[in-house]
């Protein structure tokens, strides 16, 4: 049966990485998982020493980390959070914060209508020959409320003798 800890860190090692076994997790999964459980607190804990501490559990050239490399990484930084503390008890309390989270899509980009769109879709607020192209609900009149609609007679805008072709013709 896999820890709590365990279930945390599967969750997280496959968050946003379809590829990814639930074994294995990646710098920035792993910088997420602490963010979101507390772990980084940006006190005694920053980025900088999660990016830090992934980095020396690591095997030399892998871009990720095992389970087991994991808890040697969380000693680590459960030392820096928890000062004071034995590394097992500051082991215990890390994966306490980690007991039941899942990765946090909160913060994650949401349409937003703030202020400039607002006001740049206001089409009240309009002037000029863009005024004409709404009506007074502000909606759009569409191909009609533009001015210069082109007429596909095949000849030059402006020819005077526009359609006079069959006459000729004709004769």
């Amino acid at each position: 049966m896999a820890s709590e800890a365990e279930k945390t860190f599967q969750r997280f090692a496959v968050f946003g990485d379809s590829s990814s076994s639930n074994s294995e997790i990646n710098n920035k999964n792993f910088s997420k998982l602490c963010k979101d459980c507390g772990i980084m607190d940006g006190k005694a804990v920053t980025s900088t020493d999660v990016d830090i501490v992934f980095s020396k559990v690591k095997a030399k050239n892998a871009r990720t980390i095992t389970f087991q490399q994991f808890q040697e990484a969380m000693k680590e930084l459960g030392q820096k959070r928890f000062k004071g503390k034995k590394p097992e008890e500051a082991l215990e309390d890390v994966y306490k914060l980690m007991e039941g989270k899942d990765p946090a899509t909160s913060g994650v980009t949401k349409a937003t209508n703030v202020g400039a769109v607002d006001r740049l879709t206001d089409t009240s607020k309009y002037t000029g020959s863009h005024k004409e192209r709404f009506d007074e609900s502000g909606k759009g009149k569409g191909i009609a409320g533009r001015e210069e609609m082109t007429e596909n007679s095949g000849y030059v805008s402006g020819y005077k003798g526009a359609g006079t072709y069959d006459k000729k013709v004709s004769k």
